[in-house]
């Protein structure tokens, strides 16, 4: 149960008071995996109380674009800020990532929904892609349970049912799902935009062959981009939703404005991570793609974990892997290490570092992460294979060399 005790003018930097129900905590005593609100707030029968919103609050809010649609179904100013944000969760949390929802919040979607269900094909959704929510609304569907994903890009949580078709995921029963997508479309005419949407798929391809944790291949068709999601899993028993966690909340960063270090990252992943050690080489190995292929867009909720029903905790699979060196507005690595990184890190000071900061084996560590050399060695020969024209790679090759030179040195 969780109250807001502050001035609710003041967004996550409210007041509020948090506790779990007493049969629950006692079912799930101690526990701080799938069954807890967040690996920072087990269950116990002992209340929460803190001077601003819990960390985990924030994954659940909407934002980007997702909160601008939100903000004019509430009709409210889409330029609202903190004042709005409790209006948000109590409207937007209905239905996000991971396993968590704000009660009153379905309750919202659901009134609005009904019982209206409409399926639509693959060609449909791509061939609607610039106004899907308009021509969602003209089937008197109601899109909030299913458009909380954070993110500038316009997103919409859609599910395959048994029938081939795509539905809004809040309003397709568990026992009708197939398989559960994000669907990013594209914005406006901006060609850089668009070619960061089109060269999002064959990137984790490359991930894939650089040893990363990709979970599966993602579809474009047009300027509609089909990410299968990896917290959902459709079992004999049902669907089966996984816990998830910004890095952001797991370092207990609410709100948007800060980031952690890598470095404090690696800390709290060698305290709660089920294999710290294997989590640690994919965390470097996944800034090594970063630098080497452009990924400037690094924040703290571009990376979670995922807290499982078994008890496992550990690095989701990757997501949000593309050229976003290409973005328009210039964006800057946000993230970094606390000491040999001006941009280029020094990657043996890296590897120590977060050995130091995880307390695992500095030599298993290395070892892994030197092993990228080799597919380094053949990344833009793959990234040709996949589609990458010459002129986003060129501007690369630099960082490329450095990267690979470094690692064989290791």
């Amino acid at each position: 149960m969780l109250d807001l005790t502050g001035e609710v003018d003041l967004g996550v930097a409210a007041a509020t008071y948090l506790v779990y129900l007493p049969d629950y905590a006692i079912r799930y005593w101690k526990s701080n995996d799938a069954a807890a609100l967040s690996v920072n707030v087990p269950v116990d029968l002992e209340s929460y109380a803190e001077d601003r919103w819990p960390a985990f609050l924030a994954d659940l809010l909407p934002q980007g674009y997702g909160r601008i649609e939100l903000l004019k179904q509430l009709k409210r100013d889409g330029a609202a800020g903190p004042a709005a944000d409790w209006a948000l969760l109590c409207a937007g949390a209905g239905n996000p990532i991971g396993n968590l929802r704000i009660k009153e919040a379905h309750a919202w979607i659901m009134e609005r929904s009904g019982n209206r269900m409409r399926g639509f094909s693959t060609e449909e959704v791509a061939a609607r892609a610039d106004d899907f929510n308009e021509y969602l609304a003209q089937h008197g569907l109601f899109l909030a349970g299913s458009s909380g994903v954070q993110g500038e890009w316009p997103k919409i949580l859609l599910t395959q049912a048994h029938d081939g078709l795509f539905y809004l995921d809040h309003t397709l029963p568990d026992e009708e799902a197939k398989a559960h997508y994000i669907v990013k479309f594209g914005r406006g005419k901006d060609e850089a935009l668009a070619n960061i949407l089109r060269l999002e798929a064959p990137y984790m391809q490359l991930a894939k062959g650089l040893g990363l944790d990709v979970h599966a291949d993602l579809m474009l068709h047009e300027r509609a981009l089909f990410i299968p999601r990896f917290d959902r899993a459709v079992t004999q028993d049902g669907v089966v939703r996984q816990g998830q966690e910004s890095i952001a909340s797991l370092c207990g960063i609410g709100g948007f404005g800060r980031v952690p270090s890598h470095n404090d990252v690696c800390g709290k992943l060698g305290e709660v991570a089920t294999d710290p050690t294997r989590d640690i080489i994919e965390y470097i190995k996944r800034d090594v793609a970063n630098i080497v292929l452009g990924n400037k867009d690094n924040h703290a909720r571009n990376t979670a974990i995922q807290r499982r029903h078994d008890g496992t905790m550990a690095l989701t699979p990757l997501f949000d892997f593309a050229p976003m060196w290409l973005h328009p507005d210039g964006i800057a690595r946000r993230m970094r290490w606390q000491g040999d990184d001006g941009g280029s890190p020094v990657w043996r000071s890296v590897i120590e570092q977060a050995c130091a900061a995880a307390q695992v084996n500095l030599h298993a560590v290395t070892a892994a992460v030197a092993a990228m050399a080799l597919p380094l060695s053949t990344l833009f020969d793959d990234a040709r294979a996949l589609g990458i024209e010459e002129r986003f790679l060129a501007p690369m090759n630099k960082a490329l060399d450095n990267v690979r030179a470094q690692l064989e040195n290791l």
